[in-house]
């Protein structure tokens, strides 16, 4: 069987290759395999629901032609029986078949929003810095709902409409031939619109999306935003944006309903003159003995029964349309490939003994815009090294390359001469440890937030890393310790209590090198002070890349660059660069601090 359907989908691949449709159909419908049996269920029952629209029809043809014209009721005495118990079976299969729609659409949903999620993580930095929280929101989620459970919904619809069509069609021909033929050319007419709405509504459909991905952002910025908001009266600003983007998407989906609002109504048309046709000359057929009675009125009613569902078709034909204008963009979601990957003879990190060199790194974020411009720097194994100097010089893109958040494709950065394009990117960034400026602390526990630097790790572990990054005492003031819930991005948390939490996560990972990104700017002095105190002891026996803003926090460091405009301007320790006359060190040094004071330096080594 399965060497059948890999046969089938080799020869459609052959046909249908470049088409569009197919291409995501051939994408997604892999996902609906594990549950093939209920798909087909679910499929297949919608072909007796609308082929038994059929039975009433059909029924009053007898009930006309016995009881209405001979008077006979004994003779037809169990058709209203026959309708009921056919209407109840119809009703039945179509609550099993509705079931099994919603429960393989759920399941086929959640396991491609899994797979786009898994997706989503892997993207590199980049990615997420070119896209807002709505798009993702729209993209990796909500687009996986309507391509999946909204495409198989639409097409149980479509598959039992159709052979409701058919079947009544069938009670036409039985009817009349010759009537039935008018029928059928004038219902052809009219499903014709149909096979055109997808392209024109494709365009303003993914706009419209578009638009409406920048409304999940709107929101998610008055909740991440709202003390900039409320402490600066922007209530009114924000609302008047607010106003323009929903009338934006207003107007793109009033745009949607002229292209495809007047589907329905042609078709009310052509189907009524239709009916006109078939009307006056069924009436000359009854006239001329060619129709009893029966037969027209069964006629007419398997002719307007039919309305129904060649109408339907057309609302279904849109809704499958836009379910395949979201397949496309879950399908290149899922064909996206990450900007950071492995080679096929990616390695393990190796235990370097010796060297981590930059080697004449040049790096641009805009094309034609460079950050870097040839850096090029040896740090030994087990040294602390620093990099000061002006916002935007490149400090942070240079340290961002360490766990490979940006390739490098311009130069080279090796640890002991193996090449960081050569080494396997997980196994690279198991090795590597950041403490950010804004540590992001996820909404959970403390303690969950902590055992993210090392899944495994055991109670003793924990609390080790607990008192090595000063939260012993606070952790102890809490009523349920380690268990208290922080909020969402750490909101119950002070900046100090946020940042110990990072550096009790990096210390449960104890990845040989470690990356502080000014990690203690954001600080208050008392904050600061405790907070240094923690880095002082995550620190010891690592290589260390020190990103600071307070001098004061570096002075022990055993070298320091500045880096300006991407160049690396002076290096050497902190006694070394304030010998140099006018140094750039020293001008920063002589900025923070007055010469008359001593400042207060921490010790970090």
């Amino acid at each position: 069987m399965a060497k059948l359907f890999a046969n089938i989908k080799q020869n459609l691949d052959k046909k249908f290759g470049n088409d569009e449709n197919y291409h995501c159909l051939s994408t997604i419908l892999p996902y609906f395999k594990p549950y093939l049996f209920r798909t087909l269920l679910a499929l297949g029952l919608a072909i007796p629901i609308g082929a038994l629209d059929a039975v009433i029809a059909l029924a009053l043809k007898p009930y006309m032609d016995v009881v209405m014209m001979d008077k006979q009721m004994q003779s037809a005495w169990y058709l209203p029986i026959l309708i009921v118990l056919f209407t109840t079976v119809q009703g039945s299969l179509n609550y099993i078949a509705t079931y099994m729609n919603d429960w393989v659409g759920g399941k086929v949903t959640n396991d491609l929003k899994i797979t786009l999620y898994s997706k989503l993580m892997r993207q590199a930095p980049g990615f997420f810095e070119k896209q807002t929280s709505g798009k993702i929101i729209k993209a990796y989620n909500m687009d996986a709902e309507k391509s999946c459970s909204g495409l198989l919904t639409n097409m149980k619809t479509c598959i039992s409409r159709l052979f409701s069509s058919l079947s009544l069609t069938g009670v036409l021909f039985y009817n009349s031939w010759q009537l039935a033929l008018i029928a059928v050319f004038v219902l052809t007419c009219a499903m014709i619109p149909l096979m055109k709405i997808k392209s024109a509504i494709k365009d303003v459909y993914n706009q419209s999306e578009g638009e409406n991905a920048k409304v999940f952002t709107v929101y998610n910025e008055a909740f991440a935003g709202n003390k900039v908001i409320s402490g600066y009266n922007l209530y009114d600003i924000k609302q008047e944006q607010f106003k323009k983007l929903v009338n934006t998407v207003f107007g793109l989906k009033m745009k949607i309903t002229r292209h495809t609002g007047w589907l329905s109504p042609m078709m009310h048309i052509i189907v009524s003159i239709g009916i006109a046709l078939v009307i006056g000359l069924g009436s000359y057929f009854i006239t001329k003995g060619q129709l009893s009675a029966g037969q027209f009125v069964s006629f007419i009613t398997a002719l307007i029964m039919l309305y129904t569902p060649i109408k339907g078709l057309g609302n279904n034909a849109k809704g499958i349309s836009t379910c395949l204008c979201a397949m496309e963009r879950v399908v290149s979601k899922l064909e996206k490939v990450p900007s950071i990957t492995d080679k096929e003879t990616a390695i393990d990190f190796p235990q370097f003994n010796d060297k981590i060199s930059f080697k004449d790194i040049k790096f641009s974020y805009i094309k034609g815009k460079r950050v870097l411009n040839g850096i090029s720097l040896d740090v030994k194994k087990g040294e602390t090294i620093a990099f000061v100097g002006n916002s935007g010089g490149g400090k942070s893109t240079l340290v961002n390359l360490l766990p490979r958040f940006y390739n490098v494709k311009n130069g080279d950065l090796t640890f002991d001469d193996i090449s960081i394009n050569d080494i396997k990117v997980d196994s690279l960034r198991k090795n590597v440890a950041v403490v950010f400026q804004d540590n992001f602390l996820f909404d959970g526990t403390i303690k969950e937030n902590i055992k993210l630097g090392n899944l495994s790790a055991t109670e003793e572990d924990i609390k080790k890393a607990v008192k090595d990054s000063y939260l012993e005492n606070f952790v102890n003031s809490l009523e349920k310790g380690l268990d208290t819930p922080i909020g969402e991005r750490g909101m119950l948390l002070s900046g100090g209590q946020k940042q110990r939490i990072g550096i009790a996560r990096a210390f449960l990972k104890n990845a040989p090198i470690l990356v502080l990104d000014e990690a203690t700017s954001a600080l208050d002095n008392q904050s600061e002070h405790i907070v240094q105190q923690a880095i002082d002891n995550l620190m010891k026996d690592r290589t260390v890349f020190v990103i600071a803003h307070r001098l004061s926090t570096i002075q022990n460091a055993d070298r320091i660059a500045v880096i300006n405009n991407g160049y690396i301007t002076e290096l050497g320790t902190h006694e070394e660069l304030l010998s140099i006359p006018n140094g750039e060190y020293k001008k920063l040094y002589d900025m923070q601090f007055c010469h008359n004071e001593k400042p207060e330096f921490v010790n970090i080594t």
